[in-house]
């Protein structure tokens, strides 16, 4: 069974975290990881992996 993903840890961010740090949080990890920046062999699965999160927690349905 694999364990569920915890977003706002992915992110760095308190659970209580408003959108705006959430978003900045997003955006500085999204540059540190993004490929074409960042040419680690796991740059892309963390940037995916980041863009996912932010993806879930920014949702405001």
């Amino acid at each position: 069974m694999a364990s569920k993903r915890d977003y706002y840890e992915i992110l760095g961010v308190d659970k209580k975290a408003d959108a705006k740090t959430i978003k900045a949080a997003y955006r500085k990890l999204a540059l540190q990881y993004h490929p074409d920046r960042n040419k680690a062999p796991d740059a892309e699965a963390k940037f995916k992996e980041i863009n996912e999160a932010y993806q879930v927690l920014s949702d405001e349905k």
